[in-house]
């Protein structure tokens, strides 16, 4: 069964990418990423139960953050291309509808419910791409920083420049 809905994730994020106009070259990474995060998303809810769609999706789409951003230094292509075809899967597209079918039966209770999980989980969603970028600029910043080592070397270089300079 799990397959089966592997399958059409992939299937449901590379058909959004094209809706959408991504490069034909990026689709079939666009669907590994959305297979990705909806893994995630998927073990996350079996492990914890199925009240835990806000860390669910919170860890989907860190997963599909990071993910997109390896694609998309991996095609040289901007990381939206990755990141909203693959976020397809973890839309809360039931429960908005569920809250305007409430608010239309006048179920004003039920759909206050409705619409405050639908909020945290857009929240999560948010929260999980700025997580992901987070730790892109931080790992990004620490790799191109130059070490102490090659700063002192610099540092050296210049005194010697500046001596002769003087010197002469």
């Amino acid at each position: 069964m799990i397959f089966v809905n592997i399958f059409f994730v992939y299937i449901a994020t590379i058909c959004f990418g094209i809706l959408v106009n991504v490069p034909h070259r990026a689709l079939n990474l666009d669907g590994i990423v959305g297979v990705l995060g909806w893994l995630v998303y998927y073990i996350y809810i079996n492990a914890f139960g199925s009240s835990s769609y806000i860390g669910a999706n919170f860890f989907g789409t860190l997963t599909i953050g990071i993910a997109g951003i390896l694609a998309s230094r991996y095609k040289k292509l901007p990381v939206i291309i990755f990141n909203i075809p693959g976020l397809v899967p973890l839309v809360p597209g039931g429960q908005a509808y569920q809250v305007m079918r409430d608010m239309a039966l006048n179920d004003y209770g039920l759909a206050k419910f409705n619409f405050l999980q639908v909020a945290f989980i857009a929240g999560s969603i948010s929260a999980g791409f700025l997580v992901a970028e987070v730790l892109n600029q931080l790992v990004f910043k620490a790799r191109h920083y130059r070490s102490p080592r090659h700063y002192h070397r610099e540092k050296v270089r210049e005194k010697a420049e500046n001596e002769k300079r003087r010197n002469s």
